[in-house]
Order: C-alpha cells, then structure tokens, then sequence
C-alpha cells in the first residue's frame, strides 16, 4: 500500500470515527470535509503531471526534435494483422463475387497496402533506404542502413 493511500485511509478512518461521535446532523459536514481533501490530492496529482508533461515538452522544444511518438505494442500489432486477416475474408468475397479474379486482386492488393502501410507506421526504418559503405571495394561488400 502506498504512504498516500494510508493517509487517505486514515483520514476515512477518522471522518467515520467522528461522525459515530457527533452523530447524524454532521454527516454531510463530514464527508464534505472528507471529499475536500480527496479533491485537493487529485489536484495536486493533476498539476504535477501538467507541470511533468509541459517540462517534457518544452525540453523537446528546446532539444530541436520532434515529440516521442507512442511505440505500438506486440499486441496492438498483431490484434492488427488478425483483424486484418478476419476481415479479408468476407471482402475476398464481396471482390470476387463481383469483379471476379480482377476484383480478389484489388481486394487482396488494398488489404496487403493497409498491413505495409500500419507497418511501416509502426517501424520507420522497415523499408529504409541502403546506401554502400565508403570503406566498401568489392561489389557483396558490406551495406548500411
């Protein structure tokens, strides 16, 4: 448990205490007072995740580079491929029962650019251009990315 839940525990634990004292008629005092602090400890968290975020940004900024992009997981990927692969099949056979072999073609054509597509998204330097090495003499030397 963390040293802020126990806090917060013990202040719920308190406000109960005192409303078993004091009764009924401060009941909405009470957790008033209560849902106060709670609402102080959620701005406090809010605020020092604008202040993390806005730092990050403007060391971005001032690094000259573009923001991090969010990384795709492996499950975001592969959820990808198999809903991709789900889908394939009920638009083979909308293209083949209406363009026949030309319109598979163009159906399994669009579902094989969308993949590439979403995977050169995912891995920028996938279809990334290779250029010989300077220190390269023979023609199966060694390439670079």
């Amino acid at each position: 448990m963390d040293a802020r839940d126990a806090e917060l525990k013990k202040e719920l634990n308190a406000t109960l205490q005192a409303r078993r004292e004091l009764g009924e008629e401060y009941e909405s005092a009470l957790v008033d007072s209560f849902l106060e602090k709670v609402d102080q400890r959620i701005d406090g968290a809010v605020e020092r995740r604008v202040r993390r975020q806005l730092a990050e940004q403007q060391m971005v900024v001032a690094r000259g580079s573009r923001a991090p992009r969010p990384t795709d997981s492996w499950g975001e990927r592969f959820g990808f491929g198999i809903v991709s692969l789900v889908l394939a099949i009920p638009l083979s056979a909308i293209g083949g029962g209406t363009g026949h072999l030309p319109g598979l073609f163009v159906t399994w054509a669009g579902i094989v650019g969308v993949n590439a597509f979403q995977a050169v998204r995912a891995n920028a330097g996938l279809f990334g251009r290779r250029h010989r090495s300077a220190k390269s003499t023979k023609d199966d030397d060694r390439w670079e990315d």
